[in-house]
């Protein structure tokens, strides 16, 4: 049995639908999705029927991301949240245009019981972005931060071959888990389209809501699968780009 972490989707089910036949997955594998399903490309919603679907046939852990929060208070009060309009969401709800109140609604239960986290049985973290308690997630004050941190992956970048684990030095954050997986900041920030390791962290959101592929990684073998850029899967569209490159 084998455990796969599939970076931030952002409403590209073309590109959901292509990483998943590439990767050797089977009924026995874990599918752990790390958040921000919806925003960028027109397919939001049809990701969120998909996701529904597969989790009745594979045993799949679905943690919550920042634009998973915002179409969930969307679906919940009809009032979305401007910042939301301005990253993706005017996409989102288009997406939901031929849905039914019933569906709609079924999709903020699904919503409603995302993960924050979750931490496996060989002590390793998945989570959106980050935390910043140094006694772990379960002590952070305030949960938004699960899904919108972006200085545990800072620090690991920082850190990586600079000091060795068992020095004062070593942030206490990375001490806590074997192994830490996240999304929710694009590796196309770094100059790559590949997932990238700092320390024991490893980032998944190979940008696919912009310019770059969605991946699916084996986190005990560190393999990986990328479809093509995502943009090419939706030739008609911008996503979360301004403009295409």
């Amino acid at each position: 049995m084998s455990t796969y972490a599939i970076g931030d989707i952002h409403g590209g089910l073309k590109a959901l639908e292509e990483v998943l036949l590439l990767a050797p997955i089977s009924k026995e594998d874990t599918l752990i999705f790390l958040g921000d399903y919806v925003d960028g490309w027109s397919q939001s919603a049809q990701v969120v029927s998909f996701l529904m679907d597969l989790s009745r046939q594979y045993h799949c852990i679905f943690i919550k991301g920042n634009h998973d929060n915002w179409c969930e208070d969307w679906l919940r009060n009809g009032k979305p949240n401007d910042s939301w309009l301005r990253h993706g969401g005017i996409s989102a709800m288009a997406s939901y245009h031929d849905y039914s109140e019933q569906e709609k609604m079924a999709h903020l239960h699904w919503f409603e019981a995302l993960r924050l986290f979750y931490i496996d049985d060989k002590k390793r973290l998945f989570i959106h972005a980050g935390f910043t308690s140094i006694h772990g997630p379960e002590h952070e004050f305030k949960h938004p931060v699960f899904s919108w941190d972006r200085t545990l992956w800072e620090v690991a970048l920082t850190m990586d071959k600079r000091i060795k684990k068992d020095s004062l030095l070593y942030p206490k954050r990375l001490k806590l888990f074997e192994e830490i997986f996240i999304g929710h900041t694009p590796t196309l920030y770094y100059n790559s389209s590949l997932p990238l390791n700092g320390c024991n962290v490893w980032n998944i959101d190979t940008g696919a809501a912009f310019t770059g592929p969605l991946t699916i990684m084996n986190v005990d073998t560190k393999e990986y699968w990328q479809t093509e850029p995502v943009y090419k899967l939706y030739p008609n569209e911008l996503g979360r780009n301004k403009a295409k490159s």
